[in-house]
């Protein structure tokens, strides 16, 4: 047992005074008088090796740490890139990770996270839709799968006015169940009761940590106060933690639903989020099974209404978008490209050292040095460039985040990077350690200038090849989602987004529930803002394009049945005359809506050319009848198609309707946007401000931007990618030229005298470049060839991504090939040069 315990000292210890300490410990052992006292030693003597053995450790590491530092001084050039390509490598990897456990792998920051459930209808193309309040009451009364259950309308806002200059505030409409189903607690005062969100109650609302600071300075006794909101009164009664940001970040308050019966008429009027806990023992499938039973129970009770309604339920924590997901995916696969790089760059590094001092190796080895000391030296050193590296590159990876809402770097971030540098240093550290282990002890002395030849330099050449064919991957991928994205930019958007300022003026209810009203504060706002000098064009919408505000209500044409699918429905807009015109969308056909189209006339629509393809294909949609947003229209115009909910998505079906025939049931669909085209628009926003505040000093103006901005807004995801991909591809081209440039650096420097033998012999400069250059071919050839398969392989496997583009672009991959020629040429250069350098005499004295 003893001998077992010695193990636990270095092994050169441990040869040296093993035999002295067990001579000792049998001694004790003869002299301990009873099974006490024996099992006393036994004990005390554990304690003692156990010590001890930490000890001699210690003073090891000292030692090869004090001479890893005094080594790596006298070769400041290996340490300095060493540590450089273990940050490179280290800080790419930890910065995705970082994003990717952000966002995938993080818990909610909910108790017993993974039981909270999305409930969602669906139907024929909609595979998760809204709830309407009807068909939620009805799923979700006294279910046996959920244990609570709760709803929410995310995407509100609301006018804080009395508090100074109005505001426009995020809200959402909750529940009053809604917190208790996430399982959170308030911060101050309580959460909404039963009674806070029945029909009628007092308006009571909870606000945010943020909002509690900026306009309440932190003061506990904000809670009890009232303000107002929409001109309502609504009293604060409790106040969330700072942490707490659902559904969304920017939410500065919560209100109750506070649900009439109204709300629960039109089964079609989908516009609730639902959120449920599952029951203890309950699966996602066992609850999904029951949804879908009362699903089809209420089709059967309104066979009309809820014709191909269904239900299903997803966990709460999947609620990322599927092309986000790729995206976070195909930056994990660019930083691990990177990190093989850096690894292969590294080892190669490690193991070029090793075979630089193999000499030495064998003479300390042949003066007495075991090969386990040899060892832990070379361990020491690469696992001391490791850390430093490592280090090097959480700072760079904390400080590089390219993005706005900078994810923090927790425990779970540092521990990840800690293990990436260990393994690291470990595993890349390995093949010099071989390399130290095997041969005799004398082989090192006889080594001459071929010791980089054989296996060690079909080693350090598999090397190089990884670090092109990683390079080749990221690239192409690189270049493949560079083309989409301006594949992307240059999509026509329907729209001229140039001169054009948008802003909000949301008209709160019950003020402006009436018609007169409204059309007053128009007339009076776009008069005085027309008259601004420098104003082309102005007028009014629900919401702009990109901003995806409007309502998705099905499609019949007079006489057909109304069935809401994704192949009938159409998004409604509420538009004043002259929209068209200012934001350059052509009318096709007919004309734009008019200040005649009054309440007392026939409604009349504007439709986009992709609502004539759909429902009036080959005909004149000129004066033809539908049915849509709970009314009938007739077509007096048709405008080119827009855009509306992104530029990768295609143009959907869009309704434009008068200002001036909003049905009372739609009052919330009013126009809040204001459009300004102009020569010089930012310079108008103080007059256009005060014109508002003229018009109504209670109304706050919000959402100020260019609508050029919000176009650009719409592909910044993949912008940030596109950005962070071309700089991992940058990287991975820079340490392949490196890696190339290494290792016939070395090859040439190995191969100094055979060089100068050939040359001695009447080798001509030719004959030297082309042994060289031959090398270099041969590599790249070897790299980026595999490499070209293994990026149409990641072309294939993002292709979602790759809008307008396919996997096989020719373009990229052209480009990527004469990027690999450069990158080789650029390796080899110097290596080139130098052996064509090499005299002969000097080569030949060497030895």
């Amino acid at each position: 047992m003893f001998r077992l315990l010695l193990h636990l000292y270095p092994a050169s210890f441990r040869h040296e005074y093993g035999e002295e300490m067990c001579a000792v410990f049998a001694r004790r052992v003869r002299d301990a008088s009873g099974p006490l006292a024996l099992a006393g030693l036994l004990i005390a003597t554990v304690g003692e090796v156990l010590a001890n053995a930490a000890m001699v450790h210690a003073d090891i590491l000292r030692q090869d740490v004090r001479y890893v530092a005094r080594t790596l001084r006298r070769a400041p050039g290996f340490a300095i890139t060493a540590v450089v390509i273990v940050a490179l490598g280290i800080g790419a990897t930890t910065a995705t990770f970082s994003v990717m456990d952000f966002v995938l792998i993080r818990p909610l920051p909910f108790p017993n996270a993974d039981r909270l459930v999305k409930v969602y209808e669906s139907k024929p193309g909609y595979l998760r839709m809204d709830l309407s309040p009807a068909n939620y009451r009805d799923w979700t009364r006294a279910s046996r799968s959920l244990e609570r259950i709760g709803a929410y309308f995310g995407g509100n806002a609301v006018n804080l006015i009395g508090r100074g200059e109005p505001q426009r505030l995020e809200t959402s409409l909750v529940s009053w169940d809604l917190f208790s189903t996430l399982g959170v607690r308030p911060l101050l005062g309580r959460l909404f009761s039963e009674p806070d969100d029945r029909d009628g109650a007092a308006g009571t609302l909870i606000s945010s940590y943020r909002l509690w600071q900026t306009e309440f300075g932190g003061d506990p006794g904000a809670v009890g106060q009232s303000v107002l909101l929409d001109n309502e009164a609504f009293t604060i009664i409790g106040v969330m933690p700072r942490e707490f940001n659902f559904p969304t970040r920017d939410q500065a308050l919560w209100t109750t639903l506070r649900l009439n019966e109204g709300n629960y008429r039109d089964r079609n009027d989908n516009w609730l989020y639902s959120v449920g806990r599952l029951r203890a023992g309950v699966t996602l499938e066992q609850a999904r099974a029951e949804l879908k039973m009362r699903a089809e129970q209420s089709r059967e009770q309104y066979s009309k209404e809820n014709e191909n309604t269904d239900a299903s339920a997803f966990l709460l924590s999947d609620e990322v978008a599927s092309q986000a997901r790729l995206q976070l995916y195909a930056l994990c696969g660019a930083a691990g490209c990177v990190r093989l790089i850096a690894c292969a760059n590294l080892a190669n590094l490690l193991l070029a050292r090793a075979l630089e001092r193999r000499r030495e190796l064998a003479v300390r080895t042949a003066m007495g040095a075991g090969r386990e000391r040899l060892v832990r030296q070379l361990m020491t050193e690469s696992l001391l460039l490791a850390l430093a590296g490592g280090s090097l590159g959480v700072v760079v990876a904390v400080s590089t985040l390219p993005i706005a809402d900078t994810p923090s770097v927790d425990l779970r971030v540092l521990v990840f990077a800690a293990a990436l540098t260990v393994s690291t240093g470990i595993l890349f550290g390995l093949t010099p350690v071989m390399h130290a282990r095997s041969g005799s002890d004398t082989e090192g002395l006889r080594e001459g200038s071929r010791a980089g030849g054989g296996r060690k330099e079909r080693l350090r050449s598999a090397l190089v090849v990884a670090e092109i064919v990683a390079s080749v991957v990221l690239l192409v991928s690189a270049g493949l989602l560079t083309r989409a994205l301006w594949a992307i930019q240059s999509t026509d958007p329907g729209f001229k987004p140039d001169g054009v300022l948008t802003l909000r003026t949301a008209l709160p209810m019950p003020q402006y529930a009436r018609a007169p009203t409204r059309e007053a504060f128009y007339s009076r706002v776009l008069a005085e803002v027309r008259a601004l000098p420098g104003v082309i064009r102005a007028s009014y919408v629900t919401a702009v394009p990109l901003t995806f505000r409007a309502g998705i209500f099905p499609v019949a044409i007079t006489g057909e049945p109304v069935t809401r699918t994704a192949a009938n429905t159409a998004f409604l807009r509420y538009v004043t005359p002259g929209y068209f015109g200012s934001l350059g969308i052509p009318i096709k056909r007919g004309r734009d809506v008019t200040e005649s189209d009054a309440d007392d006339r026939p409604s009349v629509a504007v439709v986009s050319e992709s609502f004539v393809r759909r429902h009036f294909p080959n005909e004149d949609p000129i004066g033809r009848h539908f049915q849509f947003a709970l009314g009938e229209h007739v077509i007096v115009g048709v405008a080119g198609d827009v855009r509306l909910r992104g530029l990768e998505r295609a143009s959907e079906p869009q309704v434009y309707l008068s200002y001036r025939q909003v049905k009372e049931v739609l009052g919330h669909y009013i126009p809040n946007d204001l459009v300004v085209q102009a020569a010089a628009p930012t310079a108008l926003v103080p007059s256009i401000r005060a014109v508002i505040r003229t018009a109504d000093p209670r109304l706050p103006v919000s959402n100020v931007a260019l609508l050029s901005d919000l176009v650009d807004l719409d592909t910044a995801s993949r912008s940030v990618q596109v950005r962070v991909l071309v700089a991992f591809a940058a990287i991975a081209f820079v340490l392949a030229a490196v890696g190339i440039h290494g290792l016939l650096s070395f090859a040439v420097s190995q191969r100094a005298q055979e060089i100068g033998v050939r040359m001695a012999l009447g080798a001509q400069p030719r004959d030297i470049l082309g042994m060289v250059v031959k090398r270099s071919v041969w590599l790249a050839i070897a790299g980026v060839v595999p490499g070209i398969a293994l990026a149409y392989a990641a072309g294939r496997s993002m292709q979602a991504l790759l809008v307008g583009v396919t996997p096989g672009d020719a373009p990229t991959f052209v480009a990527v090939g004469i990027l690999a020629v450069v990158m080789t040429i650029i390796g080899s250069l110097m290596p080139t040069l130098r052996a064509l350098r090499v005299d002969p005499i000097t080569a030949i004295r060497t030895e």
